[in-house]
Parts: C-alpha cells; structure tokens; sequence
C-alpha cells in the first residue's frame, strides 16, 4: 500500500510538473508579451534597430517558406517607415547548403535595403542564442524583433529573462494549414524548453566571438 502511495504522489507531482512546463509558462509568455507586440508599422516606436530571427527560405518541397517570406516583408515595412535604423538577421549557418542568415540578407537587399546597415549573425542557432547574442555580440540595448506572433512571445520571454529591452513587430502569420499546425505543435515543445534552458540548465548560446559594431543609418 505504501508503495502505491509513493507511486501516486510521484504521478501527481509530475502531472504539476508538467501543467507548470506547459499550460502555466505558456500563459506567462502570452502575458509577457502581449503588451509590446505591434502588428501595424506606424503605432511600433522607433528604434535603433531591428532583430530579424532566421528561419529556412524553403520547404522540404522546394516551395517558399512563408514564415520567412512574411519575416522578410515585415522588416522592409520598419526600415523604409523610419522605424529602424539598422538590421541585425540571425539565423542557423551550421551546416553545408543551409545559411538562413545569407538567405535573409540577399532578400532584404533585393527589396531596397542598404547593405551597409544590414549585420549578419551566423551563430543564431536557436532563439536563445539569437537574443543573447544581440546584446552580448551586437550591442543592441532596445531593439524591434520581428517574426511570427507565435515565436515573438518566447522570444521576448527570453529577452526579459535576460533583462533586455525589447519590442515585437508582428509579421504576418498564416493558419489552417499543416505546417502552419505543425509549427504550433512544435512551439508548445520549444517553451518547455525555454523555460528549462532560462531557468534549471543554465543553457548559454553555442557561440559567442567578438564584437561587431553595427552600423546605424542615422
């Protein structure tokens, strides 16, 4: 009988565990967040600078992720509108043939965007390490992030855990979709670990490197 006891307590606690790595922590970045996203480019504040969080260009179909193709649209909107004076586009680099970073850097050029006001950080392998990196490598101290609503509460979760400054341009999102779907799925997974990285493992980014001066319009 003690030993069901012991196994009952064991399950309940884990059950508590989990509602608080999921539903509880999930709600909390909603929250968070909620009041520093914008979603229309002349309510945003102006800012020194942009945080463009990287994603693949493609599908595994060849067809355009468009995840990447809104992220792209939505940082021409703050730049040409005044809003940013510089770009820093953060993505994975870490193996042959897969370079978000230059992905984002010939679109954004090709749409207008000076390359000289254009950073690439090629070690943003994951959400933490594009966040920390902004302030530790770029020196961005109150900066614009900009992707989907969805990646936008973690990471300006992450931000305010590292006490940074921050504010979220919505780009636009799309629903209804399998990968669309998928993405959500994946997203709960990825604020459990969030949170577990912040808070218990103590997770730094993979890189750090030296310094680079970003280099401002204005």
């Amino acid at each position: 009988m003690l030993k069901f006891f012991k196994r009952l307590l064991i399950m309940v606690l884990l059950l508590i565990a989990g509602y608080y790595l999921t539903v509880y922590n999930h709600q909390r970045m909603v929250e968070i967040a909620k009041p520093l996203l914008y979603t229309e480019v002349d309510k945003i504040p102006a800012k020194k600078a942009a945080l463009v969080l990287g994603c693949s260009k493609y599908l595994k179909n060849g067809r355009i992720n468009y995840f990447f193709k809104y992220r792209i649209e939505a940082t021409v909107k703050l730049f040409k509108a005044g809003k940013v004076n510089a770009i820093v586009v953060s993505g994975d680099n870490s193996s042959k043939g897969y370079d978000e970073t230059t992905a984002m850097y010939e679109d954004l050029v090709s749409k207008g965007i000076p390359a000289q006001y254009i950073e690439r950080d090629y070690a943003g392998f994951r959400t933490l390490d594009s966040i920390v990196r902004a302030k530790a490598i770029f020196d961005l101290e109150d900066y614009i992030v900009v992707s989907q609503r969805f990646h936008l509460e973690r990471a300006i979760y992450i931000a305010h855990a590292k006490e940074q400054k921050v504010l979220g341009f919505v780009a636009k999102d799309f629903q209804n979709t399998f990968w669309a779907k998928r993405m959500e799925q994946r997203e709960l997974l990825a604020r459990v670990k969030a949170v577990l990285d912040m808070h218990v493992f103590g997770v730094e980014p993979k890189f750090y490197g030296e310094k680079v001066k970003v280099n401002y319009k204005n």
